[in-house]
């Protein structure tokens, strides 16, 4: 079962953050995990939410290593385990909806 994820890195002190949120994109990519960036978040798909923070937790960490001093990190969790379903599963549920 896959477990949906959103979360959002705020660096404060920082008027634009595009540069510190790349580098935590760069990490997911190197991960291999895959994910939908938003404008105002990422969500991520993985197997377990154990992957799921973990991963969060790095990017939340790999913050700090870019020189800032204090990051806000929001995460969001979609643990369905009744069935299986995906990312792009709730969008086309909604977008059916829409088009009736």
């Amino acid at each position: 079962m896959a477990v949906i994820i959103e979360f959002s890195l705020i660096p404060l002190g920082e008027v634009s953050v595009s540069k510190y949120i790349a580098q935590a994109i760069k990490l997911l990519e190197e991960k291999g995990v895959k994910y939908q960036l938003t404008p105002m978040g990422t969500i991520i798909e993985v197997n377990n939410l154990k992957d799921g923070l973990e991963i969060i937790g790095e990017a939340h960490e790999l913050m700090f290593k870019l020189g800032v001093n204090r990051v806000v990190t929001y995460i969001k969790i979609d643990d369905r385990r009744d069935k299986e379903r995906h990312m792009e599963d709730k969008v086309k549920s909604v977008m059916e909806k829409v088009m009736k």
